[in-house]
C-alpha cells in the first residue's frame, strides 16, 4: 500500500498581522476622514452661529427652535442642526423638551443670583492667581480695555456706547481668567457668563451706574498691576456681588411708567 506524505498544513494569516492597503482602500479611508472633518467642522460653525444669535438676543429666551427654521436661515440641512441642539443644550444655552421641542433658556432670578455667586469665586480666584503672575504683555492689554472704557463714558451714554461698553466689560473679565492659564476654569467661567447673558437680556441696568463700573474695574486694574493678590480678589468679587446687588435691585423694584422710567442700559 502506498502510503502518502502529510501535506504542509495551509498556511494561514495571522489574526495580528499587518496588511498593507491598496490604493482603493486608502483612499477610501482619506474619503472618511474628510466626511468627517466637514461634518464636524459644519457642526461645530452651525453651533457658533446659533449661539452668537441667542446670545445677541436675536434669539430671545423662551424662544422655541425648530430644524426647518434654522436649516433654513443658516442654509444647511436639518442634521448639523440637530447636532448642534445637542452641543448647546450641554452649555445650557438651549432646554430639549419631550414632544414639545427645543426652546432657549429662561434664566430666573434665583438662579440669575447663584450664577452671580459663582461668578465672584471665579472672579476672586482669578484676580489672585494673575496678580502673582501677569506678564507685562498681559497687563497693557488690561490696561488698554479700562482706558476704552473711560473714553466711553466721557463721550455719553447712547445705545451704541453703551454696547461697546458692555463688550469691552466682558473682554476685560474673560482676559482674566484666560491669563490664568486654568483651562477647566476658563470653561466653567465662560459657561456661567453665557448663562448669565440669557439673564441679562431682560436685565437693563441704570446707565448711571456705568461709572461706577468703571472705577471698580480701575481698582481691579490697580492692585493686579501692583502684584497684590488679595487686594485683586477682594476688588474683583466686590465688583461681581455689586452687580449681583444692583441686578437685584433692578428686579425688585416697583414698576415705573413708561413716562417716568429712566433711560436703561446694560452693565455687569
Amino acid at each position: 500500500m502506498k502510503t502518502l506524505a502529510p501535506s504542509a498544513p495551509a498556511t494561514r494569516p495571522r489574526a495580528n498581522a499587518l496588511a498593507v492597503p491598496s490604493q482603493g482602500e486608502r483612499a477610501a479611508a482619506s474619503q472618511g476622514t474628510i466626511a468627517l472633518l466637514q461634518a464636524h467642522s459644519l457642526t461645530s460653525a452651525v453651533q457658533a452661529e446659533i449661539e452668537r444669535l441667542i446670545l445677541a438676543g436675536d434669539l430671545p429666551p423662551g424662544a422655541k427652535l425648530t430644524e426647518a427654521m434654522l436649516a433654513d436661515r443658516l442654509g444647511v440641512s436639518r442634521g448639523p442642526i440637530r447636532e448642534a441642539f445637542r452641543i448647546l443644550e450641554e452649555a445650557g444655552l438651549v432646554r430639549l423638551e419631550k414632544n414639545r421641542g427645543v426652546f432657549v433658556r429662561s434664566i430666573p432670578l434665583h438662579e440669575a443670583m447663584e450664577i452671580y455667586d459663582l461668578r465672584a469665586m471665579v472672579d476672586e480666584s482669578a484676580g489672585r492667581a494673575l496678580a502673582a503672575r501677569i506678564t507685562p504683555d498681559q497687563l497693557k492689554q488690561l490696561r488698554s480695555m479700562v482706558e476704552q472704557m473711560e473714553r466711553l463714558v466721557k463721550s455719553g451714554h447712547d445705545t451704541s456706547a453703551s454696547d461697546d461698553y458692555h463688550a469691552l466689560n466682558l473682554a476685560f473679565h474673560d482676559c482674566i481668567v484666560d491669563f490664568v492659564g486654568n483651562r477647566k476654569l476658563t470653561d466653567l467661567y465662560r459657561r456661567l457668563v453665557k448663562e448669565l447673558s440669557l439673564f441679562r437680556r431682560a436685565n437693563l441696568a441704570d446707565g448711571q451706574q456705568i461709572p461706577v463700573s468703571v472705577q471698580e474695574h480701575r481698582a481691579i486694574l490697580k492692585a493686579i498691576a501692583a502684584g497684590d493678590a488679595d487686594g485683586a480678589a477682594r476688588a474683583l468679587r466686590a465688583h461681581v456681588l455689586e452687580s449681583k446687588e444692583r441686578t437685584l435691585k433692578n428686579h425688585t423694584l416697583p414698576a415705573t411708567s413708561p413716562a417716568t422710567a429712566p433711560r436703561k442700559t446694560r452693565h455687569a
